[in-house]
């Protein structure tokens, strides 16, 4: 990526984005304009990788309810390479976001005085760490309290229910070892605290259940009452606390604000 004249929609784009981020007085230059158009690709291509994982979970889940070769290990193979796939993409997709910010970070003619390198305390912070924990530990548990069920579909979908989760909660980590060791990319002050805004919405995006969510939902109909009611409850109250967490903790600018402020 090169310094040369950003699209006029990104450059729009990031003047709304400063302006959401309390930094309406921020000129949008180029090098944040590329940045922020490059993370809205990446972002959108996590939300295809992981939409597919639900997708071939619910398939071959389908296919295990729907009695195609029921006893036979080749659908859940078949899962776990589509997950070996997937992650693999998930890298890649890293490895290009952290090479464009490299190209961007070679450009600049300056960098900012006493650069940071926040730590997992600033970009995501333990209560949202804490969340991320309880909600994909609460999925696996539902997951693996389905296998005690006699019936053999039950354990069949539970199984590949688990096989999905432990792919989304690698693809998760990937994404926060990315946020947590790329380079901070910055030419003065404004650019310094915007990397770490982007840093810490990026965290928080990724700790909003989607696929803790989604997959257990197929073994709704299947599995027992007490099972069904468990889901339920997971659901009721990984939402409450979702929605108490985005209100009660501070803003990403405020974060990266107290995190300017003590460098």
């Amino acid at each position: 990526m090169t310094r040369g004249p950003a699209p006029d929609t990104d450059l729009r784009m990031a003047g709304e984005w400063l302006a959401h981020h309390d930094l309406a007085d921020t000129h949008p230059t180029p090098l944040l304009a590329s940045r922020l158009a490059v993370r809205r690709r990446a972002r959108l291509a996590t939300y295809v990788i992981l939409a597919a994982l639900i997708v071939v979970s619910a398939f071959v889940a389908t296919s295990v309810f729907g009695g195609l070769q029921p006893h036979r290990p080749l659908p859940l193979l078949a899962l776990a390479a589509s997950v070996a796939g997937l992650l693999l993409a998930q890298s890649l997709l890293d490895r290009w976001v952290r090479r464009v910010d490299q190209r961007a970070g070679a450009t600049l003619s300056r960098r900012a005085a006493h650069p940071i390198h926040p730590g997992w305390r600033t970009v995501l912070g333990r209560p949202y760490a804490v969340f991320a924990v309880a909600t994909f530990a609460g999925a696996v548990a539902l997951a693996a309290s389905a296998l005690a069920v006699p019936e053999p579909t039950v354990r069949q979908m539970a199984v590949v229910v688990l096989i999905g989760l432990l792919g989304a909660m690698a693809i998760t980590a990937m994404q926060l070892r990315h946020l947590l060791r790329f380079p901070v990319v910055a030419e003065d002050e404004e650019s310094l605290t915007a990397d770490v805004i982007m840093r810490v919405e990026d965290a928080r995006e990724l700790t909003t259940p989607s696929v803790q969510w989604s997959l257990p939902v197929v073994l709704f109909g299947t599995a027992p009452g007490w099972w069904g009611a468990a889901a339920f409850a997971y659901l009721i109250l990984s939402l409450a606390a979702c929605v108490a967490l985005h209100a009660r903790t501070p803003s990403c600018a405020t974060v990266a604000q107290r995190a300017m402020s003590v460098r």
